[in-house]
């Protein structure tokens, strides 16, 4: 039986209090129903509201940006003469001009279940905008694709916020994106009128293979689950000069630098007897981003039980095998990051500086992910159990 979304119920749901309502709606190329309609379709043949704004995220709204940090300008769509803004350019959180047409704002985006994927943060900066001006907003819920159960990573301090991680949250949060707005608004936007139009069929345990939904890219380097699965420990890469695998057919499944001997990586990372995961090693080449052009040593990473598996801890024995057997080579990634020109980017994903300084110092492997466990755990028992809308 398949799962039904937010936007597959969003026009029997709708609230009488926003009937006739003018509507701007955030989308990306994954804003689609079970049958593959668009959300932009779906509401522009409503009965309930009138659609008058479009908005797309980072990537575009058609995700027609390949990398990170490549900003995307707005325009006007010519078939349905619409204004369509971009919260991925000159501003990230809608300006009143732009919210002037609405009455609410409707977010229909696919998460990941990381934290530092900016769709939630997208979300985040809406809610302010719209609770600043008046205005409501709504949430079309959907699946947390890795599952809504698992919880791992620390807790950002707000020292470390950016774009990557505006609020404390764990990376892998098992939240949907309508809870994370529950969160952020009893928290952080007490005064926004804020509405979320429920799954039918979701159970916490589920992964998206198991909704009976069809996937599509979120964006251009999220294009399996297998992807999604690995990116809660592998964006970590991203603040080191190791190539994560983007310019590749796997990105974060794929890793490695020209520095590196694959078969004695993968020997050091077996060593580790890490659960439901293989190692291959793997010689590569990536047509952009980092080293592009050159002949890289690393590894696949081969999930063999995702239940067992945990994204984090396999990205921290990554980090720690690299950093201690290549210590000259190893080099952490420089700002600018993501809008943040000062602090470095492993810091804001991180979410603090514990796991540089650790490595750095030769803390244990085990010391490490016992840090980021007790912060999950707290997060978990102590602050999301309040947030969440659906069984297991």
């Amino acid at each position: 039986m398949t799962v039904q979304t937010g936007l597959n119920l969003f026009a029997k749901r709708w609230p009488r209090s926003l009937r006739g309502a003018r509507v701007g709606l955030v989308v990306h190329p994954a804003s689609v129903d079970s049958s593959l309609t668009h959300a932009i379709n779906r509401f522009r043949d409503a009965h309930c509201c009138r659609l008058t704004t479009l908005f797309g995220p980072q990537h575009g709204i058609l995700g027609q940006t390949q990398d990170n940090m490549i900003e995307w300008r707005g325009y006007r769509d010519r078939r349905l003469n619409l204004p369509v803004y971009s919260l991925y350019g000159e501003v990230r959180k809608p300006m009143p001009e732009m919210l002037k047409d609405i009455d609410v704002l409707v977010v229909d985006l696919q998460d990941v279940g990381a934290r530092y994927y900016t769709f939630i943060w997208t979300l985040d900066l809406c809610m302010e905008a719209c609770s600043e001006l008046g205005k409501a907003l709504m949430v079309l819920d959907r699946p947390n694709p890795i599952n809504g159960i698992a919880v791992e990573g620390p807790v950002l301090q707000p020292a470390y916020a950016s774009f990557v991680g505006l609020r404390p949250l764990p990376v892998r949060h098992g939240m949907t994106i309508g809870e994370i707005g529950f969160y952020l608004r009893e928290l952080f936007f007490p005064q926004l009128r804020y509405h979320v139009i429920r799954m039918e069929g979701w159970r916490r345990g589920m992964w998206f293979d198991e909704t009976g939904l069809p996937w599509v890219l979120p964006s251009p380097n999220m294009p399996t689950l297998d992807t999604a699965t690995v990116y809660p420990g592998m964006c970590l890469l991203e603040g080191t000069m190791l190539s994560e695998g983007r310019g590749t057919t796997r990105p974060f499944e794929t890793f490695g630098a020209p520095y590196i001997n694959a078969d004695m990586l993968v020997q050091q990372l077996r060593k580790m007897r890490l659960p439901g995961v293989v190692f291959r090693p793997l010689q590569f080449e990536t047509t952009f981003q980092k080293h592009a052009g050159k002949l890289c040593g690393g590894a696949q990473i081969h999930v063999t039980d995702r239940e067992r598996f945990s994204p984090w801890n396999i990205a921290l024995a990554i980090l720690k095998v690299v950093h201690d057997t290549w210590p000259k080579q190893f080099v952490w990634k420089r700002p600018p990051y993501e809008y943040e020109s000062k602090k470095r980017p492993i810091d804001i994903l991180v979410g603090s500086d514990y796991v540089r300084r650790a490595l750095g110092a030769g803390t244990s492997f085990r010391e490490i992910c016992k840090w980021s466990a007790e912060q999950a755990t707290m997060f978990k028992r102590d602050v999301r159990r309040h947030f969440l809308m659906y069984e297991d």
